[in-house]
């Protein structure tokens, strides 16, 4: 049965949206998303085919301001419940450049900025890890500062996807702040996880029932659409649940939800070329070692995804990122085999190029995480 989210939900605005894996987190922990922000157009694109029912602002956050972000949500002042947010990391990434004037680092500040003026009951922001470096610390500081007034913020906390249920080792920095007087106290150790290390999904468990073997030749999105064997048996609020079912009203494209419930059709398995010798020396590899010329990791079905990566935009020269080689097969995984390791289920749909659904999932928060952490806050909300 969908999750049932109505107007009587509390309601959050999702800005640097993506495609939304922090936005499918808060509506399966029962948010309402009112609106989501995103300036890439492809991203947007995709983030609104999933999320039908919310409004999608294409604008930059540094021109936008909390009054407006409120009236283009269709919410009066005090309306919101929360602003969540992923602002971009590539300026704090430990594999880029780390330079401090980078100008995506300013976007940190401004998601705190468009906190004061909105005036939600909450808000969750994720980074990547070496934004707590100390050479950032006058950036976190000047973000923390413009709410600190009205804001208890709890100290920042490291999430491992794995250690929530997800299949990928993927590190996040959280930041969260409430306002007291629409919450109950909220502790940084109050999101610790929950997961048992027999309950810890690996690798194996996480591609069960997508084909293993994927034509090179299938280069399009209609011969990406192929059929998969589901589980016979789910248990709820297991992993399997969560990517054959566990669909909020009105979230995900009709279309592709049917096909998937009456076909058991997926999106995605899209094949990649490789020649004779690269796939030799995929073939020579065991799990968990790297190739030595392309760097790219060879999966281990009995561990976790290494972190997906986004690779560069146009603007950096559109280089698409290492993925990684499956375990079973001599190749790299397939778009859908990456939604499935960054926790996204069978009926989301990614655009139909290799090229930007890598980057749309590289990009994006496990949903697995961020339902756990947002069910966590929903759960302490005076509503």
């Amino acid at each position: 049965m969908p999750l049932k989210i109505d107007g009587d939900s509390p309601k959050v605005v999702d800005v640097f949206a993506g495609v939304g894996g922090l936005s499918l987190g808060a509506t399966r922990a029962g948010f309402s998303l009112r609106s989501a922000v995103e300036i890439d157009e492809t991203a947007l694109g995709t983030h609104s085919t999933n999320f039908p029912n919310t409004i999608h602002i294409a604008k930059d956050v540094s021109c936008l301001s909390g009054e407006n972000l409120l009236y283009n949500s269709n919410l009066l002042p005090g309306e919101l419940t929360g602003l969540i947010g992923g602002p971009p990391c590539q300026g704090f990434s430990f594999i880029g450049k780390r330079a401090l004037d980078d100008p995506r680092n300013s976007l940190f500040v401004h998601f705190f900025r468009l906190v004061a003026e909105t005036g939600p009951a909450f808000f969750l922001a994720e980074n990547v890890p070496g934004i707590l470096d100390e050479r950032y610390t006058s950036i976190v500081e000047k973000a923390f500062s413009l709410v600190r007034e009205k804001y208890h913020i709890l100290s920042p906390f490291l999430a491992t996807a794995s250690d929530y249920g997800a299949p990928t080792n993927r590190k996040r920095v959280l930041f969260v702040g409430y306002d007291p007087s629409r919450f109950r106290a909220l502790r940084s150790e109050d999101f610790s996880p929950s997961i048992t290390h027999e309950d810890q999904i690996h690798v194996r468990r996480a591609l069960a029932g997508l084909p293993s073997r994927i034509d090179s030749s299938w280069q399009t999105e209609k011969e990406g659409i192929r059929q998969i064997f589901k589980p016979t048996k789910i248990s709820k609020g297991s992993f399997e649940h969560a990517y054959t079912d566990h669909i909020p009203l009105g979230v995900g494209n009709p279309e592709v939800i049917e096909k998937y419930k009456t076909s058991n059709e997926v999106y995605g398995c899209l094949g990649t070329r490789h020649s004779n010798a690269v796939e030799t020396r995929f073939a020579s590899l065991l799990p968990g070692e790297i190739d030595p010329i392309s760097r790219a990791p060879r999966l281990d079905p009995n561990g976790f995804c290494p972190t997906l990566r986004a690779g560069t935009g146009k603007e950096r020269g559109s280089h698409q990122a290492l993925r990684p080689i499956h375990y079973e097969v001599p190749r790299v995984i397939t778009p859908r085999e990456a939604a499935r390791l960054q926790g996204f289920p069978d009926w989301f749909l990614f655009h139909s190029t290799k090229w930007h659904s890598f980057r749309q999932i590289g990009n994006s928060v496990s949903p697995i995480l961020a339902e756990r952490i947002l069910l966590k806050i929903r759960g302490l909300y005076l509503s």
